[in-house]
């Protein structure tokens, strides 16, 4: 399956003692990496979840952010750590007497501040699970998301894919009646300079040219190319940096093409082939 490297996901789970909300986002990077960012009461799961991370995901720049919302109505009857508490205030109103307009403290924000709540054992394991449980959630929305838009780019590369098959197809169609033409373009030129013709010379010249502008060894290799994507894009493994791979082999075949180009129809054929691999190499950048 066909997954992308961008997408985001929202886990929000309501306890007694507060809310745990965790926001993953992922974009398009070289390899996996994950940063996390927690509450210092969450620290020691820092660890576990980056090995889930690792576990789940094979390529992408990830990152998760937990935020932990307080209960208010809670305060009472959780533990709090009065000593640091009253410094908090006191620092505040030291603040506040140096401003002109001093905003209210926000006992919400006082509550958040790391070693403020004294939770017990037993709670803080509780949240602990329950942080744990909403980042599973959270990461495995994140990998729904990334296989929703991977199965759209699958069906932008095949139709790419298809695209290229024609050009193929359209090009070899074209070959012998190209070689027809200048064929003729040869003996014009011999009887316009008023020179005898020796057909040995003539079919030298001929088999020169056909050496020269002979694609067929890069149609050939360019369907190769094609049928190996499509295996690729139906593996179930991580499959960016092959298909990275692919794109620039489809444009060194591409490249040669257009040098080999002799008439306004391969050289179009020979454009629009490189339109189609410059379309699949953008998204291919997507691709985990």
């Amino acid at each position: 399956m066909v997954y992308s490297m961008t997408a985001f996901a929202r886990c929000e789970q309501p306890t007694d003692q507060g809310t745990v909300v965790w926001e993953i986002r992922s974009v398009n990077h070289r390899y996996l990496e994950a940063s996390l960012r927690l509450p210092d009461m969450f620290r020691e799961l820092e660890g576990p979840l980056r090995e889930r991370v690792r576990k789940h995901l094979a390529r992408g720049k990830v990152e998760c952010t937990l935020r932990f919302h307080p209960a208010a109505e809670q305060a009472e009857s959780i533990n709090l750590n009065q000593p640091l508490l009253q410094e908090l205030i006191n620092a505040s109103q030291q603040i506040s007497q140096q401003l002109d307009n001093p905003a209210a403290i926000n006992p919400l924000e006082l509550l958040a501040w790391p070693g403020v709540l004294n939770s017990s054992e037993a709670d803080q394991t509780g949240l602990m699970k329950i942080a744990g449980t909403a980042f599973d959630q959270a990461l495995d929305e994140l990998k729904t998301q990334r296989g929703r838009e991977g199965n759209e780019l699958a069906k932008l590369l095949e139709e790419r894919l298809d695209g290229i098959s024609q050009c193929v197809a359209t090009l070899r169609e074209l070959m012998p009646e190209l070689l027809g033409t200048h064929r003729q373009k040869l003996v014009d030129r011999f009887r316009e300079a008023q020179l005898e013709l020796d057909n040995t010379r003539v079919e030298q010249e001929l088999v020169l040219l056909a050496q020269k502008i002979d694609v067929a060894e890069e149609l050939d290799r360019l369907d190769t190319h094609v049928n190996e994507t499509r295996r690729v894009l139906g593996s179930r493994q991580a499959m960016g940096r092959r298909l990275d791979f692919l794109m620039q082999e489809f444009n060194r075949e591409a490249n040669t093409l257009g040098s080999k180009a002799i008439d306004s129809r391969s050289t179009q054929a020979a454009v629009d082939l490189k339109v189609f691999i410059e379309q699949m190499r953008e998204q291919v950048q997507n691709i985990e």
